[in-house]
């Protein structure tokens, strides 16, 4: 099953280090951060839990929460998350699902046998409170993610449902953003964006971020 941009996450029922959950009841209204990594007890995948444990607080700011899935047990993760905990200097305190028959990580593509047919691939599904897929990342096995970067997504993410903006190149909170080119009469621009804008191309429009 090949999971695109637009398409409502599947729902599961799963068991994890935190109890049963119904995917879809426990998200809530939340925006949900919803990765795999590739197995317990690696170097890897030890370092981005721990980050990810670090940015609860910057998560729960954007009415965010992640979630974690690999094919390993809960007990084994419980286990794990001991490890995680004492090398990062951190808590960890999302859950983490146990998939060891590979139905979460089949039913969301995380499996890529000409990775590895054993282990789940580094995926991240970015899904808003409409249970929508609004962003994928996949990486290989070998690869760390940069959880920055996907904060920055849910970023711009956030601004550009709210306003009528894209967010350009690199661009991080507080930097210009681009009015998006089907907003071409004038007088709704003036309304929208009354700091103005600076026009490089009639397409590229350059605008502070309106909600700051």
């Amino acid at each position: 099953m090949s999971l695109l941009i637009g398409d409502v996450a599947p729902d599961f029922e799963a068991d994890t280090t935190e109890g049963r959950i119904r995917f879809h009841e426990w998200a809530g209204d939340d925006w949900v951060v919803f990765f795999s990594h590739p197995a317990d007890f690696t170097p890897v995948c030890t370092t981005e839990l721990g980050y990810t444990a670090k940015l609860k607080d910057e998560f729960a700011k954007r009415g965010a929460k992640a979630l974690v899935v690999s094919v390993d047990s809960v007990e084994d993760h419980k286990r794990w998350i001991k490890d995680i905990e004492e090398t990062q200097n951190t808590s960890v305190q999302f859950p983490i699902i146990a998939d060891t028959e590979r139905k979460v990580a089949t039913l969301y593509n995380m499996i890529h046998p000409n990775a590895d047919a054993k282990v789940t691939v580094r995926a991240v599904y970015v899904i808003d409170p409409k249970k929508k897929i609004r962003a994928s990342i996949v990486y290989p096995p070998s690869a760390g993610r940069n959880f920055d970067e996907v904060l920055r997504l849910l970023d711009s993410l956030q601004l550009t449902d709210g306003h009528k903006v894209a967010t350009p190149v690199n661009w991080q909170q507080g930097e210009d953003v681009i009015i998006v080119p089907s907003l071409t009469d004038p007088e709704e621009i003036k309304r929208l964006f009354p700091k103005g804008y600076k026009a490089v191309k009639p397409y590229l429009r350059y605008t502070p971020q309106p909600d700051k």
